[in-house]
């Protein structure tokens, strides 16, 4: 069971990175991979996009949203495997 949540973190983190990257590449969101993608992160990175506004063209929100996301999977490693 512990296995499964962390590699659900690990697939999330990999969504929003994935997601991250595809706004690189024009039209990229646009398609179904990517509406998918935004379905299932647009959610979790919202509140931090309302928190910190981009600085110029850079939207750092996404960044610190894998930051707390990382973080929250180390508690949960702590949770599972020492208490």
């Amino acid at each position: 069971m512990e296995s499964i949540l962390l590699r659900l973190f690990d697939l999330y983190q990999f969504a929003i990175i994935g997601y991250i990257l595809m706004s690189w590449f024009p039209g990229a969101r646009q398609s179904s991979i990517g509406r998918f993608l935004g379905s299932i992160v647009e959610p979790y990175l919202e509140p931090f996009r309302r928190i910190i506004p981009p600085i110029g063209m850079l939207d750092i929100s996404a960044l610190v949203a894998l930051f707390v996301l990382s973080f929250a999977r180390r508690g949960l490693i702590y949770i599972l495997y020492v208490l």
